[in-house]
C-alpha cells in the first residue's frame, strides 16, 4: 500500500526535463568519482603483494568492491527511474536481489574488520595464526551466503504466492512492487533486527576490549579503537537505510509537493555518499595504501623505479608482518 502511494505522488509531482537532467548528472558525477577511486584502490591492491597477502587489506577492498557494487546498481536503478520509468519485473528482481545482498555485506563486513583490528591488539602474537589469507576469503564467502540466505526467501515467497504472468508484467522497480507479499515486511524487520544487534555487540565489545588495551598506551591500540569507531559510524549510516521507509513515509505526509526533491536527496545522502566512505576511510587514510596509490591515481612514476620502489617495501612490510602480524592494521 505505501509503495503505491509513493508512486502515485512521484506521478504527481514529476520533475520537469531539465531538473531531472540536472538530477541525473549529479548521481552519474557522485557514482563516477566514488568508483574511479575505488577502481584506484582495487588497481592498487591487484598491483602489490603487501595487500593481498594482508587479512586486513583483503577485508577493505572486499568492502571497497561491494560498496561499488552497491552504488552502480543504485544508479542505475536510480537512471532507470527516470528513463524508462517501468521495467520487467523479472529484470527488476536480479537488480533489486543484489542490491540487497551487497547493502546486507557491508555491515557484516564491518564487524568482521572490526574483530581483526580486536584480535591484532590483544592477542598479536596469535594475529598471525588466526588472520589467514584462506581464512580471510572463507569469511567473506560466508558474508555473501549469510547475505544471500537472508534476501533469497523474498523471491521464494514471491514465486509462491504470485501468479506467473506478475513477472511478465512491467513495474516501478523498487523492492515493495518486485516482492509485494505482506510476509516480506515482516520478515525483513527480524532479520534486519538480528543481524544490527549481533554486529553492534560485536563493534561494542572489540571496541571497549581495545580501550582497556589502549590505557596501557600503546599506539596500535589506540588506533585501533579510533578505526573501531569508525566502523560504528559507517554502520550508522546502515541503519539509515533499515529506516528509509519511515522518514520517507513522514517526508510525504509533511510536504507532498516537494516529495521528489526530499526523495532525491534521501537517495544521495543514505545510498550514495555512505559509500564514499570506504575507498576514503579504509583506503587513503591508510598511509601505505596511500603511499602507493599517489602513483595510480594521480600520476605515472616510471616503470623501473614504481617496480624497484615496490619490490623494497613488499620486502619490508613482509618481514614486519612476519615478525608482528598486526605492524600494518593501524596506518
Amino acid at each position: 500500500m505505501n509503495s503505491s502511494v509513493n508512486v502515485t505522488v512521484v506521478l504527481e509531482h514529476r520533475d520537469s526535463f531539465s531538473k531531472a537532467v540536472i538530477k541525473n548528472v549529479i548521481v552519474v558525477l557522485l557514482g563516477f568519482s566514488i568508483n574511479y577511486i575505488s577502481a584506484a584502490l582495487i588497481y592498487t591492491f591487484h598491483n602489490h603483494q603487501i595487500f593481498y597477502t594482508n587479512p586486513r587489506y583483503i577485508l577493505i577492498i572486499h568492502l571497497v568492491v561491494n560498496d561499488m557494487i552497491q552504488v552502480t546498481l543504485s544508479i542505475i536503478l536510480f537512471v532507470i527511474s527516470y528513463t524508462v520509468y517501468k521495467i520487467n519485473v523479472s529484470v527488476c528482481c536480479i537488480f533489486i536481489l543484489l542490491t540487497l545482498v551487497t547493502t546486507e555485506n557491508t555491515p557484516l563486513n564491518l564487524a568482521c574488520m572490526a574483530m581483526e583490528c580486536y584480535i591484532a591488539v590483544c592477542f598479536p602474537l596469535r594475529h598471525v595464526q588466526i588472520c589467514t589469507v584462506r581464512g580471510t576469503l572463507m569469511l567473506i564467502g560466508f558474508i555473501w551466503n549469510i547475505s544471500i540466505v537472508s534476501v533469497l526467501p523474498d523471491l521464494f515467497i514471491t514465486l509462491a504466492t504470485e501468479p506467473l504472468d506478475f513477472f511478465h508484467s512491467r513495474v516501478f522497480c523498487v523492492r515493495e512492487n518486485v516482492f509485494p507479499n505482506p510476509l516480506i515486511p515482516l520478515k525483513r524487520e527480524i532479520i534486519y533486527s538480528l543481524f544490527l544487534v549481533i554486529i553492534w555487540i560485536t563493534i561494542f565489545y572489540t571496541y571497549f576490549k581495545i580501550m582497556f588495551a589502549a590505557q596501557s598506551a600503546s599506539k596500535n591500540a589506540k588506533k585501533a579503537r579510533n578505526t573501531i569507531l569508525l566502523h560504528g559510524f559507517q554502520l550508522l549510516l546502515c541503519m539509515a537505510t533499515y529506516a528509509g521507509p519511515q522518514v520517507l513515509e513522514v517526508l510525504k505526509q509533511g510536504d507532498p509537493t516537494n516529495y521528489v526533491d526530499h526523495l532525491f536527496a534521501f537517495y544521495i545522502i543514505i545510498q550514495v555518499l555512505p559509500r564514499s566512505i570506504s575507498p576514503v576511510l579504509y583506503g587513503i587514510r591508510d598511509k601505505t595504501f596511500r603511499k602507493f596509490l599517489k602513483g595510480h591515481l594521480w600520476y605515472r612514476a616510471p616503470h623501473t623505479h614504481t617496480h624497484t620502489h615496490t619490490h623494497t617495501h613488499t620486502h619490508t612490510h613482509t618481514h614486519c608482518n612476519q615478525a608482528l602480524g598486526h605492524c600494518n592494521c593501524f596506518h
